[in-house]
C-alpha cells in the first residue's frame, strides 16, 4: 500500500481544521471581539449592539440567565409598576396560569436570535398570547364584545408592562382635555449655582486665569489663540458658573490629562452617566466593549458621523457644555432616518428658534432632547429636582411611554395617543393633526357611566 497515499486524508484534514481555526479565529478578532459568524440568528433592535458580547446575557457555553433581563430592565419595570411582574404568577391563586404560558420567565416571551418570529417589543409568542389569560375579558368589559385578540396591543390599547399612561383613572383624570394645552411648558431644570465670588483653580486655589497660564508655561497647554478660545468658552459656561475648572477634570498638576475620559464626567454627573449607559448610546460601554458608533447603528446615519465614538464629548462640548447644541445640532450629526431629517421643517422645530431667540419663555420650544431625553422630576424629603434623562431609549418602546413623560406637557392626552398611533406622522416629526383615532377614553367614560347607573 502507499504510504503517501494512506496518510494523505489526515494531512488534508488537518489541513482544513487549520484553515478553519484561522478563519473563525480572525473572524472571533472582528467587531470588538466575536462576529455574527457565530450568532444562530439576527439579535433584536433593543440588544444588537452588544451581541458581540455572549456573556452578558448567556451562561459561559449555557442558556439565558433570567437575572440578565433584570439587570438591565429592572429599573424601567419598577418605575413601570410593572403590570405583570413576577410576583402576581408566584402568588397560589394564579399558579394556574403557569400550566398554560411560563408568565414567570422573561424568556418565555422574549428569545433572542428568532427573527422569523419576532414582532414589536422583541416578543416571540403569537401576538395573540393574551388570550391564555383574559379569555373572559369581554364578559366583564361589554365594550371588548366581538374584539380580536390579535388587537389588545394595538397602541393606545394595552401594554404587558408599561401601562402607566393607559390605566382607567389615568384616561379619566385627562378625558377633557385640549389638543393644545394653555400652558405649553417643560418643567425648568434645577440649577447649579455658583459660589458668588471669581471660580478659582481647584487644585491651587488661585484664579483661574493664573492657573491657565501656568499649565501654558509649564507646558501642559498649548499657548495662543487655541488656549484662549479654551478660556473663553469655559468662562461663558455652566461649568464656570459652578466653579468647576481645569484640574476637576484634568486632574491635579502631576496627574494632568490632556483628554480625559468620562470618567471626569462622571464624578460630578452620576445620574446622567447611569443613564447614558443604561440606553442605546453607551450601552457597549456598560458591556466594557468600545463606544458605539453611528456606523454600527441599523438605523439611517450621517456618514460623515460613522465612526464618532458616542461618549459624553460627542454631544456635549468639553469647554462650553452648550446644552442647546446639545438638544438639537449634536443629535442631527449623527441621525438620519425621515423623523430627524424632518424636524427643522416641523412646527416643533419653530418653537425651539422662538425660545431660544428669547421670543417665548423657556421650556415652551421643542428640541429632539425635549422628547427623547425628557426632564424628570424627582421628590426627595422637602427637596424637589428636575434632570434630564439620559437614557434616550427609555421611552421608546411602547410609544405611548413617551405621552405620560412628554407630549402631555404640551397637548391633552387624547390628542397625545391618537398622535403616536397614527403611523403617518412619526417620519413627519409630528407636524399635524392626527387621523387616527384611539377610543380608550371613550371606553373608560363609558364604562364609568354605566357603573353610576347601576349605583
Amino acid at each position: 500500500m502507499n504510504t503517501s497515499l494512506s496518510i494523505l486524508p489526515w494531512v488534508l484534514g488537518i489541513g482544513s481544521a487549520a484553515l478553519l481555526s484561522s478563519y473563525l479565529a480572525g473572524r472571533f478578532r472582528e467587531d470588538d471581539g466575536a462576529s455574527t459568524v457565530f450568532l444562530p440568528g439576527a439579535t433584536t433592535h433593543g440588544h444588537y449592539q452588544i451581541e458581540m458580547k455572549c456573556t452578558a446575557c448567556h451562561e459561559p457555553w449555557g442558556g439565558v440567565r433570567e437575572q440578565s433581563c433584570i439587570d438591565c430592565h429592572g429599573s424601567a419595570l419598577a418605575a413601570a409598576k410593572d403590570s405583570h411582574p413576577m410576583a402576581k404568577f408566584t402568588d397560589p391563586r394564579n399558579a394556574d396560569r403557569l400550566t398554560t404560558i411560563a408568565a414567570d420567565k422573561c424568556i418565555t416571551c422574549h428569545i433572542e436570535h428568532r427573527p422569523e418570529a419576532t414582532t414589536a417589543m422583541g416578543v416571540t409568542q403569537p401576538i395573540d398570547y393574551c388570550l391564555h389569560c383574559h379569555a373572559d375579558v369581554a364578559q366583564e368589559r361589554p365594550s371588548h364584545e366581538g374584539m380580536s385578540f390579535a388587537t389588545c396591543l394595538n397602541v393606545g390599547c394595552h401594554n404587558y408592562h408599561d401601562n402607566t399612561a393607559l390605566y382607567e383613572d389615568f384616561l379619566a383624570k385627562h378625558a377633557s382635555e385640549p389638543a393644545q394645552l394653555l400652558r405649553a411648558l417643560l418643567p425648568e431644570r434645577t440649577k447649579v449655582h455658583g459660589h458668588g465670588q471669581a471660580p478659582k483653580d481647584t487644585a491651587h486655589g488661585v484664579p483661574m486665569t493664573a492657573s491657565l497660564s501656568s499649565a501654558q508655561h509649564d507646558g501642559r497647554l498649548p499657548s495662543g489663540p487655541n488656549a484662549d478660545k479654551i478660556l473663553n468658552d469655559w468662562a461663558a459656561s455652566a461649568h464656570a458658573a459652578a466653579a468647576v475648572n481645569c484640574t476637576s477634570c484634568h486632574g491635579k498638576e502631576t496627574e494632568w490629562r490632556d483628554q480625559p475620559g468620562m470618567d471626569s464626567c462622571t464624578e460630578c454627573h452620576k445620574q446622567e452617566n447611569e443613564g447614558f449607559l443604561a440606553g442605546l448610546h453607551g450601552m457597549r460601554l456598560a458591556q466594557g466593549l468600545p463606544a458605539m458608533q453611528p456606523g454600527q447603528a441599523r438605523l439611517p446615519m450621517q456618514e460623515k458621523s460613522a465612526h464618532l465614538s458616542l461618549t459624553c464629548n460627542s454631544c456635549h462640548s468639553p469647554h462650553d457644555s452648550n446644552t442647546r447644541r446639545a438638544a438639537v445640532e449634536s443629535c442631527l450629526q449623527c441621525h438620519a432616518d425621515n423623523h430627524s431629517l424632518a424636524y427643522k421643517e416641523s412646527s416643533h422645530y419653530q418653537l425651539w428658534l422662538s425660545e431660544i431667540s428669547g421670543k417665548t419663555p423657556a421650556g415652551s420650544g421643542v428640541s429632539c432632547a425635549t422628547c427623547h431625553m425628557p426632564r424628570e422630576t424627582h421628590v426627595k424629603g422637602e427637596l424637589t429636582t428636575v434632570s434630564v434623562q439620559h437614557n434616550q431609549s427609555m421611552n421608546l418602546r411602547p410609544v405611548e411611554k413617551m405621552a405620560r413623560g412628554v407630549c402631555i406637557n404640551c397637548h391633552g392626552l387624547g390628542f397625545s395617543l391618537d398622535s403616536l398611533a397614527d403611523p403617518k406622522l412619526g417620519p413627519t416629526n409630528f407636524d399635524g393633526h392626527p387621523e387616527h383615532h384611539i377610543e380608550s377614553i371613550e371606553m373608560v367614560l363609558s364604562r364609568r357611566k354605566a357603573s353610576a347607573k347601576k349605583q
